[in-house]
């Protein structure tokens, strides 16, 4: 006999983990989904539970205290039914229900083996995150070239340091603490090439006054990389990597105003894994198909619109986190219960005495996301950063599309932004679905006008026996 629940929730990052302990704290019965393994998202990613002692990583988390809050509270729910933590769980679509909203997803703990599983709820919050957004250079498909993200996922979740000798490269604050984890494991990072100045800031001082925590942060990295001697180089960006087989040589240069390399700047830099991280990408796929409002999230993206209580432009759908503009974990978190308080409030739920703050909630959000678009600001995309390319330079990776086939379709065939060039061109075909492409040739096509992804009714790859079982298929859960 199934369980009614009340709201699914998908992604157990920040965002997630706080929605669904706020939600349930309130009364609510839960649905709790993800693809990791364990709780926690990219930001507190942990090694498997049968690999932690051997890989200790908690040096290299920030808020540990909430993260193990969060975890003990779903952790009892979890063990008296009122929450359905569904792990290793890759949801694919998501659509409209007589009664709310269906949730389709594979069951992928036991692989390969997978099972398709349905969840059925009224309400519906979506805590996706984001992924690193990308600007190829010459180069940039060499073996040895990862995201800063990557770098940073494959330290957390594995104590892996991939190489020994480590350039970072693009912009935004991510790039300190990635450079300070791999300095602390024993990398020698070689440099950090911030392509803004640190000037910027000045121009938004409020948002740097009311939110003192992080300087204190910044101040932290940037001891522990004066420490390391790791030299960090403002306005000045990574060019071009060379190598034969692998990453072995990195080209930088220094910037002017507008991201042109000046010349007579460029510096070659012995390397055998390079970094690099131009901000993130809103993870949005599985809000477009349910027709999700989106809006300018400051940074050259769109992001779900959301009122200030975390309600998407669809009825009973909500949003928090990175979904909404990417921010940070602290962020993140505040959003996750502000949402869940609206859930409560919705459905006219009973609540428990002391689960709801949510003026103080808005107002830490409000002041969050001031410092986000604050950073947006300081930190922005260089505007002439194809000046790097060559017409050779590839693009898409997946499909082997070049920036010259790109700017072809753009002078000929007059394409306007990155989903008519997929169509002339084949860029965003392939595995990754434009995920790491999709942003750089909206940015060549279509200058100034923030990137949105192509809606994908299919979110993640699927074998069709699964995807026949899914339209019979109804969870334990729902």
């Amino acid at each position: 006999m199934s369980e009614s629940r009340n709201l699914v929730v998908v992604g157990a990052g920040p965002a997630g983990m706080a929605a669904a302990a706020t939600a349930l704290d309130g009364g609510l019965r839960v649905a709790l989904v993800d693809s990791g393994a364990a709780p926690g998202g990219q930001f507190w990613r942990h090694p498997p539970l049968f690999a932690r002692e051997a890989v200790p990583t908690a040096d290299l988390h920030h808020g540990l205290s909430t993260y193990r809050a969060l975890y003990a509270t779903l952790a009892a729910y979890e063990r008296t039914g009122r929450l359905a933590l569904l792990l290793n769980h890759h949801v694919w679509t998501t659509a409209r229900d007589e009664d709310g909203f269906a949730v389709h997803a594979m069951d992928r703990g036991r692989a390969p083996e997978e099972k398709a599983v349905v969840l059925r709820a009224p309400a519906l919050l979506v805590a996706t995150g984001a992924y690193d957004r990308q600007l190829p250079f010459p180069g940039w498909d060499l073996p040895g070239v990862l995201t800063a993200g990557g770098l940073q996922s494959l330290l957390k979740g594995g104590g892996v340091v991939p190489g020994r000798r480590v350039v970072l490269g693009g912009t935004g604050p991510f790039l300190l603490p990635v450079a300070a984890a791999l300095a602390a494991r024993g990398a020698k990072v070689v440099a950090v090439c911030e392509a803004a100045a640190p000037s910027a800031w000045l121009r938004h001082p409020a948002a740097l006054l009311r939110n003192p925590a992080k300087w204190a942060e910044g101040a932290r990295y940037a001891g522990t990389l004066a420490r390391h001697r790791v030299p960090v180089r403002t306005r000045t960006a990574i060019v071009g990597a060379e190598g034969e087989g692998r990453v072995a040589v990195v080209r930088t240069a220094a910037l002017d105003t507008d991201g042109r390399p000046l010349p007579g700047t460029e510096r070659r830099i012995e390397a055998d894994t390079v970094g690099v991280g131009w901000g993130f990408v809103p993870q949005l796929d599985l809000l477009l198909p349910l027709g999700c409002g989106l809006g300018d999230a400051g940074d050259g993206t769109m992001a779900a619109a959301v009122d200030d209580g975390q309600r998407t432009t669809v009825p009973g759908l909500y949003a928090a986190g990175e979904t909404c503009g990417v921010g940070g974990a602290a962020l993140a978190v505040r959003e996750g219960r502000v949402a869940a308080v609206s859930v409560l409030t919705d459905l006219c739920a009973p609540g428990r005495p002391g689960t709801r703050r949510p003026a103080a909630e808005r107002r830490a959000v409000a002041r969050h996301r001031a410092f986000a678009r604050a950073m947006a600001q300081a930190h922005p995309l260089p505007p002439a950063w194809p000046a790097w390319l060559t017409d050779d330079t590839p693009v898409c990776r997946c499909e082997e599309v070049t920036a010259g086939a790109v700017r072809s379709a753009r002078a000929d065939h007059s394409a306007a932004d990155h989903r008519q060039v997929k169509q002339l061109t084949r860029a965003g075909m392939g595995w990754c679905q434009g995920r790491m492409c999709g942003p750089a040739v909206h940015c060549l096509v279509a200058r100034g006008e923030p990137y949105a992804p192509a809606e994908r009714l299919i979110a993640t790859p699927v074998t069709l026996g699964a995807l026949a079982d899914s339209g019979e298929s109804t969870s334990d859960h729902t």
